[in-house]
């Protein structure tokens, strides 16, 4: 391609992503949906405009991994803690459930084969902690009783995911499926996540030094996309998927994590709320690139929509991504309405389930049509349920504040 060519093309993805976010947005919509349509519009499906070369998929790859970054740098283990076990009866049911059945669903019924149908129920795992603590912060729930159990549960989902998703990268790459393989990447992410904080504190330690004694701008991001871009390599040294290192560099640097480095920045909070907040900028500049590559993936066109194959497929699965997720909550001791709008709330799939799709199409290990299913549910779970819930507290919102206000015996 034409550098010219290049510029405007990232020009028209850009400006086009942000236009169709904040329309999302004034809708009440997430906006990764804008930024999806964006890519819908602006590809093969619809306009026909732009395709996804590599050096847009580059750049996508870029956003992938910051965007791990930032699930990680957001996610709160001490959350998890506090939440107890309620978060995890929510979490586990929510993560198992929709995997194993959207893989029986894709090999039993559909005859898909096995590694397909491995993918299609990794994908259904997801929950999107971003598009859900939005949506509370939105609603001012965040801090409740039922808020706390569902960003707990959606952490323990986030890290359960990228654990799957290491597996499946190393079958896909061909690896096969087998013990070995499977022991190999649960023996390195174990090592990974024990190693990434200790040595993302002293990382930490040095630049903070630096950016006090620095008298040029920038060192703070500088430094902080060097070290999110070294532990990508590394994870890809060792077998593993690069988004991987993204998550673990966001959660090792978390204020919120609890192992050594937390205890670190939990001095200095200040400098921690610098790290995310000049970090932020950056990541919001990639990643709609991602969602949009997404869209600019999908070919509306050469989808037979007529096939009753993807309309049953999309709505089978998308059953199970709500009853899924559902079910844990159901079976918690609180009011229905509390373990409706908890289950309603880990229902979101948003960017974390695009990860899984878009990792099955770029391996080659999805159809168009098969991805097209995929993107349906995706959208379907992530445009829902905060429509749901917004309706939800609305009507019911005051009968769970006071069940809440006289519950004495708190998260157990």
């Amino acid at each position: 391609m034409e550098i010219h060519t290049f510029f405007l093309y990232l020009l028209v993805i850009l400006l086009t992503a942000r236009v169709f976010a904040e329309v999302a947005s004034r809708l009440s919509t997430p906006p990764v949906i804008g930024e999806i349509l964006a890519g819908v519009l602006l590809g093969p499906s619809l306009l026909g405009w732009i395709e996804p070369v590599e050096s847009l998929r580059l750049l996508a790859e870029i956003g992938i991994i910051l965007l791990l970054f930032e699930v990680g740098l957001d996610t709160d283990i001490k959350r998890l803690v506090r939440s107890g076990v309620k978060a995890v009866i929510v979490a586990l049911p929510g993560f198992f459930l929709p995997f194993l059945s959207g893989f029986a669903l894709a090999f039993w019924v559909f005859e898909l084969p096995l590694l397909v149908s491995l993918f299609i129920g990794g994908t259904m795992t997801a929950t999107s902690i971003g598009i859900t603590v939005r949506v509370l912060a939105d609603l001012n729930r965040q801090n409740s009783r039922e808020g706390q159990i569902v960003l707990g549960a959606a952490v323990l989902d986030d890290i359960l995911g990228v654990v799957l998703l290491a597996l499946l990268y190393e079958f896909s790459i061909g690896g096969g499926i087998s013990v070995g393989n499977t022991s190999k990447v649960l023996v390195f992410i174990a090592a990974f996540f024990v190693l990434a904080p200790i040595a993302a504190r002293l990382i930490s330690l040095v630049i903070k030094h630096f950016d006090e004694v620095s008298e040029i701008p920038g060192l703070i991001t500088t430094t902080m996309v060097s070290l999110v871009l070294f532990f990508a390599w590394l994870a890809h040294a060792v077998g593993a998927p690069e988004l991987l290192g993204g998550f673990a560099a966001g959660l090792a640097l978390s204020r919120r994590f609890f192992l050594p480095l937390g205890v670190a920045l939990r001095s200095d909070p200040q400098f921690a709320n610098r790290i995310e907040k000049q970090m932020k900028p950056v990541i919001h500049l990639f990643t709609p690139i991602f969602f949009v590559v997404v869209g600019l993936s999908l070919n509306l066109r050469e989808i037979d929509w007529g096939s009753t194959f993807i309309w049953l497929f999309s709505l089978s699965l998308f059953l199970i991504a709500v009853v899924g997720k559902l079910a844990g909550a159901l079976v918690l001791k609180e009011s229905w309405q509390m373990r409706l709008m908890i289950g309603t709330a880990m229902v979101p799939r948003g960017e974390v389930g695009l990860i899984f799709a878009e990792l099955g199409r770029v391996s080659g290990i999805f159809t168009n049509e098969v991805y097209a299913g995929m993107i349906i549910v995706i959208a379907l779970t992530t445009l829902l349920p905060p429509l749901v819930m917004k309706w939800f507290y609305g009507r019911y919102g005051h009968t769970m504040s006071a069940v809440s206000e006289h519950s004495r015996d708190g998260i157990s």
